[in-house]
């Protein structure tokens, strides 16, 4: 546990050194110990919300002459600390559904950070056999107040629990030799077997193989189904088994060429413990995919998968609008709730809206400052990986995304890795299921599929979209030509943007390339990246009277603000003076639309100090610029 002295947390909680010091010697500050003369204080400790009238809806609990707030359980995963440390929004009425349906294997698929972990653990304190009287963690919750028929259910049964969301590594002997390591140290926590007389010898002489790490590979897949068999020996009770995040090491596996390898063990290592077990009670997996088509799961028929498209279960992962209500007004900011759903609402797990959970416990912690939490937990690869493989309508159905709009999608819940790279269809699946899509409208076809109208689901996402798009298209520049292009732009010289314009298209671009409007968008957009550390690149969005193609938004608002439109000449022209004249035409008009439908008024709004306004006008390896400035 860390720890802070009493001035670092007299500067936290806004109060002097002295009272710090004399609320640990009352013992209101909960976990204060005395260090010689000082006093260390738990980081994690609830900070004080000053004295409140008893009746305030944001006191949790009193102690001594003041009120405690608990922290909020931002990376907090276990869920005995969650519950007695932590504001701990209650999912326990899971536990209630999953009795009362009793199915025998689930898979729960959800984006990353979605809470899945934490409820996971909490399954597993509720049902496991322990020393420790683990039912005090679920006194006061929701699944205690179920009677009689659930709380008997409680630590009954021996659990195997694997975790594998750490499994992140760049080759395939290093993500089968950590697969391995959290196989034994499932088995070292239950060493007691070797001392079970209802296990034979041989049994014993496996286990102790797995523990000292001599079972050969081709025999280690059968260490689940093993494990179960050794726990209904010894207990006479067959086993849970819980596996976290099971396809952490299959999307490495994609990312890194050894998809082959990792899905053959998995499929072999899954298969042993959930296929015909009769040494099993339930089983629970959680992942972002379902990964169907490899056979790791098609030769399960007792699978119950419950992915984002699913109504059973969809308000347990994530928050629901009223835990967010409830949330905001506990820590008082109930007037922040439009801008919560703003940034961070917009899911739908079947007929349920859910928010995102990590980016409104971030977003409440930082009292309430909207970022792009969610996106800092994790690269965006699968983004990434589908632009890089993206055809031109793809690139295009994204940028209506980005815009705001709605793209019509077949979403496939057993989608896999692969077909990111053979089947462009498959795009949309894999965004849905990973958090950056959300579902509007939905018809299901026989074969448990679904034709979906589907949209960017909030702000934050729609700026992580941006990012990682300018990201790639930004590489297609040399250094040279960005800062070329950099400087010409900075001072508004149309000539010299035109000409590095024109190089670049005469050294890198095919006459097959510059074919429509959306080739020379996304060249531009890019190229626009290289100002994403001074500006807020958008694009595609309804601005004024219509919907503006590029505008960069200046962190600095004493730097200028652009609004770039484009045009294209398509049809072909014979000479080049004609050319010329007609491109100069289009670029004038291009600025002149921009005017006439007032794309500038956001940037006016933000208080711009000047607005440029540019239009370019392409035909094939040809450009021409305009650029009219004005001061606001």
């Amino acid at each position: 546990m860390k720890y802070m002295t009493s001035m670092q947390a007299a500067k936290k909680w806004d109060l002097t050194k002295r009272r710090v010091n004399s609320l640990c010697q009352e013992g209101v500050i909960q976990g204060a110990v005395k260090d010689g003369y000082r006093w260390m204080i738990p980081e994690d400790a609830g900070y004080l919300s000053g004295r409140r009238e008893k009746n305030g809806k944001s006191v949790i609990r009193e102690v001594g002459n003041y009120y405690v707030r608990r922290a909020l359980p931002i990376g907090v995963s276990d869920f005995r600390n969650a519950v007695k440390n932590y504001y701990y929004v209650d999912k326990t009425l899971l536990i209630r559904d999953l009795l009362d349906y009793r199915p025998l294997v689930s898979l729960f698929t959800r984006p990353r950070r979605f809470g899945k972990t934490l409820n996971m653990d909490m399954l597993r304190v509720f049902f496991e056999l322990s020393e420790e009287d683990t039912s005090v963690y679920f006194e006061g919750t929701d699944i205690w107040k179920c009677g009689e028929r659930y709380c008997e259910e409680q630590g009954k049964y021996p659990v195997i629990f694997f975790s594998f969301k750490d499994i992140k590594f760049s080759k395939w002997q290093d993500t089968l030799l950590n697969l391995r390591e959290v196989v034994r140290s499932e088995y070292r926590r239950h060493i007691y077997l070797l001392d079970s007389e209802r296990l034979s010898e041989v049994d014993k002489v496996y286990f102790e193989e797995v523990l000292d790490g001599s079972l050969e590979n081709a025999l280690f897949t059968t260490t689940l189904a093993k494990l179960s068999y050794f726990l209904n020996l010894h207990h006479a009770k067959a086993p849970m088994i819980m596996i976290d995040e099971y396809d952490t090491p299959i999307q490495q596996g994609f990312m890194y060429d050894y998809y082959d390898e990792v899905v053959e063990f998995m499929c072999n290592f899954l298969s042993g413990g959930l296929k015909d077990n009769q040494n099993l009670t339930m089983a629970f997996l959680t992942g972002i995919l379902r990964v169907a088509k490899e056979s790791i799961f098609s030769s399960l028929n007792n699978l119950n998968v419950n992915s984002v498209l699913e109504e059973r279960y969809s308000q347990y992962f994530g928050f629901t609008e009223k835990e967010v209500q409830n949330m905001l007004e506990e820590y008082g900011y109930a007037d922040k709730y439009s801008e919560v759903v703003e940034w961070y609402d917009g899911y739908h797990f079947g007929n349920t809206e859910i928010f995102n959970p990590w980016s409104v416990l971030n977003y409440v912690d930082v009292d309430c400052v909207p970022k792009l939490f969610w996106q800092a937990t994790g690269s965006n690869e699968i983004i990434g990986e589908i632009i890089h493989e993206a055809t031109s309508d793809v690139i295009e159905q994204l940028r209506k995304l980005i815009s705001g709009r709605c793209v019509e999608a077949y979403v496939d819940t057993a989608v896999v890795y692969p077909e990111i790279r053979d089947n462009p269809s498959s795009i949309f699946s894999f965004l849905l299921m990973a958090g950056y899509l959300t579902v509007r409208s939905e018809e299901k076809f026989y074969d448990g599929n679904s034709f979906c109208q589907v949209c960017i689901p909030n702000r934050e996402i729609s700026i992580a979209y941006e990012k990682e798009i300018l990201v790639k298209l930004k590489n297609i520049l040399p250094p040279v030509t960005s800062i070329a292009i950099q400087q010409a732009l900075f001072n508004r010289n149309s000539e010299k943007i035109r000409e590095e314009l024109e190089k670049f298209l005469v050294r890198t671009v095919s006459f097959h390339d510059v074919a429509a409007e959306g080739f020379y968008h996304g060249l531009i957009l890019g190229m626009s990246a290289v100002f994403n550390n001074y500006y807020e690149i958008t694009s595609n969005r309804e601005e004024g009277n219509g919907w503006y193609d590029i505008q960069m938004r200046p962190y600095n608002k004493h730097m200028p603000g652009y609004v770039i439109e484009l045009k294209a000449l398509m049809q072909k022209v014979s000479e080049e003076t004609d050319v010329e004249k007609k491109l100069e035409k289009m670029a004038l008009d291009a600025v002149e639309q921009i005017d006439k439908r007032e794309y500038f008024v956001g940037l006016q709004s933000y208080g711009c100090d000047k607005i440029v306004k540019m239009g370019i006008a392409f035909y094939k390896k040809m450009c021409k610029v305009s650029i009219r400035d004005e001061g606001n």
